[in-house]
């Protein structure tokens, strides 16, 4: 039975990429996580950190002897359609490689199911080749608050399967996927996602936006998380003084507040402005620290094992 737990920052920033000599420490590239659970790879959001994730799996795929390569075995968790969450998709290596098995699981939002919008995003002329075209197996489907993703162990098998939340008891070397639709992101909310795992639970919250005494909903969700990461992108002053309310995200108070009330006992900053550097966030870290001590901002490459 496996028990590995890994979580790998492959992209932290939000709206939009920023590379440069500015952001080196942090990252340039948008949303995505990698998770590698009881032998399973979960990947939450596709930013333009994908990009370099599906190269290396894509090298290290092609590393072993053919006779051990098998199928290439993926899932993806988007939180929402925004472009900083998918624009690294048409670049995922993986996708273009028969032997690839991918399954694609989010909300669907503004009335347009999951698979019509990654479609939307490979159409002439804004990119070279359409979504029809793609060598791999695919399965996109969209899901709600009341499914739950259940991940057998991987001795067993490899690929996910939707069921009704709270419908089963799960086993300690199963994984777990279950989440919420937290309405306070502009044009249909996003998708707060919780990974659970022998024991250990992950939870993933970026693109929302706090509320006055914290985010009820989402303490009880992330209730004693080892890991939440929560997205952060605005400096309190930059929040109350500024014309940030209402757009979707979460100041650094905001993130602690959920923090200290859901008892958690690691906080990730997620979801970095693209005009914030490399000392602006460092700067932000050391004042969060200060009032919740384990709290990191994610930079680009952090691996995390629970």
């Amino acid at each position: 039975m496996s028990t590995s737990f890994l979580i790998r920052f492959r992209g932290v920033r939000g709206s939009y990429p920023a590379p440069g000599p500015h952001t080196t420490r942090f990252g340039g590239n948008t949303a995505c996580v990698e998770v590698r659970a009881g032998g399973h790879l979960i990947v939450l959001d596709a930013g333009t950190g994908i990009i370099a994730l599906g190269d290396e799996l894509l090298k290290a795929y092609f590393s072993l002897p053919e006779a051990e390569r098998g199928r290439l075995y993926c899932t993806i968790l988007l939180t929402h359609m925004h472009h900083d969450h998918i624009q690294g998709y048409p670049f995922f290596a993986p996708l273009y490689l028969p032997q690839t098995k991918v399954h694609v699981y989010g909300p669907r939002m503004m009335r347009e199911d999951l698979a019509s919008v990654l479609s939307g995003a490979m159409v002439a002329p804004y990119f070279p080749v359409d979504a029809e075209s793609l060598a791999c197996e695919r399965y996109i489907r969209n899901i709600t608050e009341r499914d739950a993703i259940l991940f057998p162990p991987a001795s067993e098998a490899l690929e996910p399967s939707v069921v009704p939340a709270g419908s089963f008891e799960p086993l300690p070397e199963q994984v777990v996927v279950t989440c919420y639709h937290c309405q306070a992101h502009p044009r249909g909310g996003a998708f707060v996602y919780r990974i659970e795992h022998a024991g250990k639970r992950f939870v993933f919250a970026t693109d929302i936006e706090g509320y006055a005494g914290g985010d009820v909903r989402l303490i009880r969700f992330a209730a004693e998380a080892d890991v939440l990461v929560h997205d952060a992108q605005y400096h309190r002053q930059e929040y109350l003084e500024g014309l940030k309310q209402g757009w979707g995200h979460s100041s650094v108070d905001m993130a602690i507040d959920v923090a200290r009330q859901a008892r958690v006992k690691q906080l990730i900053l997620f979801h970095h402005a693209p005009t914030n550097d490399d000392d602006t966030i460092a700067a932000i870290e050391r004042e969060a620290q200060a009032i919740f001590p384990c709290t990191l901002a994610a930079y680009e490459g952090l691996t995390l094992t629970l």
